[in-house]
C-alpha cells in the first residue's frame, strides 16, 4: 500500500469523504491528490515524486510556492505577534494599495474566503438598492452559501428548466431561496433584457464571472459587458464583477482593466494572499457606507484582516506591480498556447485550451469555442479524465474538479520556460495515446 492509499485510509475514518473540501477526491485517481510539500513551481508526493503544477492552488498560488516575498511576510507576523482581532497600520496600507490599482475600489473591506466575500457584498447591493432578487447568469459560480448557490451549474438535463425554477445545487439550501434568484445565459443579450423586463424594480444586482473561469474558460462576446454596463445603469440595477479568479491573472487591475468596463463592485481574491487565504470586497463609496458602523448593513468577524493574511497580501501587491511580473507571465501564456495550438493542429484532435491571462481550461470534444455553459453539454468528460490522469502520471499536476469537467489550470509567476516545455511534451504525448 503506498503512503497516499494510508493516508486515505485513515482520513476516511475521521473526515467525512476523506478530505477537508468535497472537490479534493479526485475522480481520475479515486482519492485526493496527497501533496507533501511545494517548492517554487513544483509540487512533491508522499514518495518524492515531482510534478510541476499546473493547478496553483485554484489560481491561489499565482507566486507559485514558499515565494520569498511571502515567507518574509510570514515571519513579520510572527514577530509582531500574529495580532488578530485587531486593526493595525497595515490593513490601511494594503486598502490603499488596492484602492490605487483596482478601478471600481473606492472603499473596500476583508475577509477570508471567496463565498465570505460575495455573501457582504450581496448583502451591502440589497441593502442600498432596497431590492431582493439576485440576477446570475448560467455557468458562473460565487460561491457555496444559500444567497448564490441556486441555478449557477445545473446538470445540462436540468438546463431547460433552469430559468423558470433555479436548480438548487445543494441539499440543505431551502427551496424559499430560490425565489430571490433568475438567471439568464452568459453572452445573450436579448435574454438578459426579457429577464429585467420581468422582474422590473425587483433585481438588486446582476453577478458575474467577466471571464467564466469555472465552465470553460467562456470570455464575453465583443461588446457584451458594455451593454450590460449600460443596461445595469438605466435599470438601477448594481453590477457585479466576481473577480475572486480572474483578479491579479492578467493585469494589476483584474478583468476590469483588462476590458475596460467599471462595475459598481467588485470581489477579489485567491492569488491576492500570495497562497494565504485572504479575499477583499470593494466598489463604489455610496455602496461600501452601508457598512455598520457608517450604514446598517453587518459585516463583522474574529479573523477579518488578520496579520498573517495582509502581510503576505501586501508583499503579493508589491510583487505584481513590479514591471517583470506580467512581462514574465505573458511570456509563458504565449509559449504555452502557441504550442498546445501547434500540437492540437498537427494532430488533428478535437481539443482547444480557452484562456485569459495565467488561467486556462481545457475543453474537449467541441467544434467552436464555446459561448454558453449550454454549449459544453458536448464536452468529453471521459477522454478529459483520461487526459488528467496521464499527465498526471508523468508528472504534470491537473486537477480534476469533477469527473473530467472543463475546470480551470494554471501556472505561477515561478514557472519557467522549461516547465511550460516540459508540460508541452506531456501533452503531446498524451493527446497521441488518447487519440
Amino acid at each position: 500500500m503506498s503512503k497516499a492509499q494510508e493516508l486515505f485510509v485513515r482520513a476516511k475514518k475521521v473526515m467525512p469523504g476523506g478530505v477537508c473540501s468535497s472537490t479534493r477526491l479526485n475522480s481520475e485517481s479515486g482519492r485526493p491528490f496527497y501533496i507533501s510539500h511545494g517548492l517554487n513551481s513544483k509540487v512533491y508526493n508522499y514518495e518524492g515524486f515531482e510534478y510541476v503544477d499546473m493547478n496553483c492552488a485554484h489560481g491561489a498560488a499565482l507566486l507559485g510556492h514558499k515565494h520569498p516575498a511571502i515567507v518574509e511576510a510570514m515571519a513579520k507576523a510572527a514577530e509582531l505577534g500574529y495580532i488578530c482581532s485587531a486593526e493595525t497600520e497595515y490593513q490601511i496600507e494594503l486598502a490603499e494599495k488596492l484602492c490605487k490599482i483596482i478601478p471600481c475600489m473606492d472603499k473596500v473591506r476583508f475577509c477570508t474566503s471567496g463565498s465570505e466575500a460575495t455573501m457582504h457584498l450581496l448583502r451591502a447591493c440589497r441593502g442600498f438598492t432596497g431590492r431582493d432578487k439576485i440576477l446570475r447568469l448560467e455557468g458562473h459560480f460565487h460561491g457555496y452559501h444559500e444567497m448564490i448557490y441556486i441555478g449557477g451549474q445545473p446538470p445540462m438535463d436540468k438546463l431547460a428548466e433552469n430559468r423558470k425554477k433555479p436548480y438548487i445545487e445543494s441539499a440543505g439550501i431551502p427551496e424559499i431561496f430560490r425565489d430571490l434568484i433568475v438567471t439568464a445565459p452568459f453572452n445573450d443579450l436579448d435574454v438578459l433584457n426579457e429577464v429585467i423586463e420581468a422582474n422590473k424594480n425587483e433585481i438588486a444586482v446582476l453577478m458575474l464571472e467577466p471571464v467564466n473561469y469555472n465552465s470553460g474558460g467562456i470570455k464575453p462576446d465583443k461588446g457584451y459587458l458594455e451593454a450590460i454596463r449600460k443596461i445595469t445603469k438605466e435599470n438601477g440595477i448594481i453590477l457585479f464583477f466576481d473577480e475572486i479568479q480572474a483578479s491579479f491573472k492578467k493585469s494589476p487591475g483584474g478583468a476590469q482593466e483588462d476590458f475596460n468596463i467599471m462595475p459598481d463592485v467588485c470581489t477579489i481574491g485567491k492569488s491576492l494572499g500570495g497562497g494565504i487565504p485572504l479575499s477583499a470586497f470593494g466598489g463604489r463609496a455610496e455602496i461600501m457606507n452601508m457598512y455598520k458602523p457608517l450604514g446598517t448593513v453587518q459585516h463583522s468577524g474574529t479573523f477579518n484582516a488578520h496579520l498573517t493574511q495582509i502581510l503576505p497580501a501586501i508583499a503579493f501587491v508589491d510583487e505584481v506591480v513590479k514591471p517583470y511580473f506580467y512581462k514574465h507571465l505573458q511570456a509563458l501564456e504565449k509559449r504555452l498556447h502557441d504550442g498546445l495550438d501547434k500540437i492540437v493542429s498537427e494532430l488533428g484532435v478535437p481539443v482547444m485550451f480557452p484562456h485569459h491571462g495565467a488561467r486556462f481550461n481545457i475543453v474537449i470534444g467541441l467544434n467552436e469555442p464555446p459561448r454558453h455553459y449550454s454549449d459544453l453539454k458536448n464536452h468529453d468528460h471521459k477522454h478529459a479524465l483520461e487526459f488528467f490522469r496521464k499527465c498526471n502520471e508523468r508528472g504534470v499536476y491537473y486537477h480534476d474538479y469533477g469527473k473530467g469537467s472543463p475546470g480551470h489550470s494554471g501556472y505561477s509567476i515561478q514557472h519557467t520556460e522549461a516547465d511550460i516545455d516540459r508540460v508541452l511534451e506531456v501533452s503531446r504525448t498524451v493527446l497521441k495515446e488518447i487519440y
